[in-house]
């Protein structure tokens, strides 16, 4: 059991953790690159002159062929001019009002970028040559009431290179399986307030994580676009699929909203205040740097915002391009979730040629989705056992009396801490400053808060050098504060943090509230 959900086991009736939202995207090797379509060209007979009258008259095939599919089954075909309309809601009225539970519901296209190639002079080659452009095309999309994956969607882009996405909801795969095993639950939108069943949930979500996509993906694609093969014949087409997006949530189905509404502001305030790129480093499984700006030389930035959305307040903290957020959802679930977009800097074990196990940085093709997975479980956990130390039921008597209390260290004795005596108050509360939260502290960081007038002369530089190493000493000895290696900086501890917290806000505390609650 999860240190959270230890915590606060009477407060939950249970917790699930899984997919939430993938997106696949399908890929032609075989054109994805220049010298890829020039083999097309020759491959069909085709001159270079001949190459803008055959991408649109197979474009047009297509497009003509998936809205074929749509008029057989007797579904709409919707044209969309405007980006600000959703597609997706859209697509689930029409399946209200139809009332369709199973098979297509809609096909819906609309004018979007993309990324594509033209015809133009290579500055390196200096000669003719296919170019990477962007530019707009008709795309596709086919949204079904799948018998497996439940509502999700398709998208075709109709111009070369014939790019697919897949959209799939874990949580709506999950209520597919729910209703076929006869479990019964309560689902607003997207999460789940209550199973009546949470174990069997979480093996269905297991399974997911276990899923062969290969052959589904296939499929899915085919019944989009089933004779784009014969359009480019002779030339071989199979798509390689990657995973595009995922967001992976863990949800904590409070028993009462009045409960979780009482917990969230304190667990906003802790992750606003405490967590900085470290901590964001450490949640996405990054190596967490010893000193610098932590971006070893990347081009991203580390951000953390809080913002108000329909299904609650989120707080997110992003690195690059993944991210980990936590929501507090239709009032009486919170949701933790990491999404990963860019999995080039995490690395995961891979069974080499000889056999042997080895570290390498994660690929992006469905053939990793697992250890996707197993990362953002990772992760999620790693945020969860943060927040944990929020309304920790650990009296403050008992966090603190270790700390009163003279220890040894490295053989010697060490004095107790007194908290509510001014010098070691403000020793406590300087270390927690939100500047050290970040770099961590120095000597040289303390002296300047404790001696904020300057001085030349070497004897008294000596002096506050050695009175803040004895300092630092004493944080060290009770385990408040911990050296980093190969540096002259320290960071605080996770039991530290904890017990500074406690500390500085009883101090601050009102009397009259102290008394009442006592």
């Amino acid at each position: 059991m999860n240190r959270f959900l230890q915590q606060h086991a009477r407060l939950v009736s249970g917790m699930v953790s899984g997919w939430d939202r993938l997106r696949f995207r399908g890929t032609l090797p075989s054109l994805a690159h220049a010298g890829g379509v020039s083999a097309l060209l020759r491959a069909t007979g085709r001159l270079f002159k001949q190459f803008g009258e055959f991408v649109r008259v197979t474009s047009d095939r297509l497009r003509e062929t998936a809205e074929q599919i749509a008029q057989r089954l007797d579904r709409p075909v919707i044209y969309l001019d405007n980006s600000k309309i959703s597609k997706e809601e859209v697509a689930k009225q029409c399946a209200k009002d139809d009332g369709i539970t199973e098979g297509l519901i809609c096909c819906i296209t609309s004018v979007e970028p993309c990324s594509t190639f033209k015809i133009g002079r290579d500055p390196i080659r200096q000669r003719l040559d296919f170019l990477r452009k962007q530019r707009k095309c008709l795309h596709v999309y086919h949204y079904h009431q799948h018998p497996i994956f439940g509502f999700m969607h398709i998208r075709f882009q109709t111009w070369l290179p014939f790019d697919q996405f897949i959209c799939i909801n874990g949580r709506e795969w999950l209520s597919r399986r729910l209703d076929a095993d006869r479990i019964s639950y309560l689902r607003k939108e997207n999460c789940f307030v209550q199973l009546d069943d949470i174990e069997a949930a979480q093996r269905l979500l297991d399974e997911q994580v276990q899923f062969e996509w290969k052959p589904a993906l296939d499929e899915l694609a085919s019944s989009m676009a089933p004779e784009l093969q014969q359009l480019l014949a002779p030339y071989p087409i199979s798509y390689y699929w990657t995973v595009a997006e995922s967001e992976y949530a863990t949800d904590f189905m409070f028993n009462r909203t009045a409960d979780l509404e009482r917990l969230y502001p304190a667990l906003l305030y802790h992750g606003m205040r405490s967590f900085g790129c470290r901590d964001t480093f450490r949640f996405l499984g990054q190596k967490v740097p010893l000193r610098g700006n932590g971006f070893f030389g990347r081009k991203c930035q580390v951000i953390t915002d809080l913002k108000e959305r329909p299904e609650g307040i989120r707080l997110k903290h992003r690195l690059g391009g993944n991210s980990i957020k936590m929501y507090n959802k239709q009032g009486s679930v919170l949701r933790v979730e990491t999404t990963l977009n860019d999995v080039r800097q995490i690395k995961s074990p891979r069974r080499r040629e000889d056999g042997s196990i080895k570290w390498m940085p994660m690929r992006k093709g469905i053939v990793d989705a697992r250890q996707r997975a197993a990362v953002s479980e990772t992760a999620n956990q790693r945020y969860l056992d943060a927040i944990a130390a929020v309304a920790d039921p650990t009296t403050l008597a008992s966090l603190t009396r270790p700390i009163c209390y003279p220890t040894t260290w490295k053989k010697q004795r060490v004095r107790g801490l007194n908290p509510l005596h001014e010098p070691d108050a403000q020793l406590l509360q300087a270390v927690s400053k939100a500047e050290f939260l970040l770099h961590g502290l120095r000597n040289r960081d303390l002296q300047a808060v404790f001696f904020p007038d300057p001085t030349s002369s070497p004897t008294e530089k000596r002096r506050r050098s050695a009175q803040i190493t004895r300092k630092l000493r004493l944080l060290r000895a009770h385990g408040l504060i911990s050296k980093l290696p190969n540096t002259h900086r320290y960071v605080v501890s996770t039991k530290g943090r904890l017990v500074i917290t406690a500390l500085l806000a009883a101090r601050e505390s009102d009397i009259n509230k102290l008394a009442n609650a006592a």
